[in-house]
């Protein structure tokens, strides 16, 4: 008796993917925060998953919350 029975529900979608497509995965709800210099200062950059940027705040954790406020999720940057 076999017992290994394939997922052939989820391989057809994988297989669809092309690399465009699997970067973009999360693009819409991810946001990087990654230290930064403006104008002499350190800062905390906010960039979009495609690295445009979308603001900056004077400490991570402002920074952090900005972007939840924003309906993203966070993800930190070294």
């Amino acid at each position: 008796m076999n017992t290994n029975i394939p997922d052939t529900h989820s391989q057809p979608v994988l297989d669809a993917l092309t690399a465009e497509d699997f970067l973009a995965l999360g693009a819409e709800t991810t946001a990087f925060v990654k230290a930064i210099e403006v104008d002499g200062k350190s800062v905390y950059g906010i960039f979009s998953a495609f690295g445009h940027p979308l603001g900056y705040a004077d400490s991570l954790a402002v920074a952090q919350v900005t972007v939840r406020q924003n309906d993203l999720e966070p993800v930190s940057v070294h």
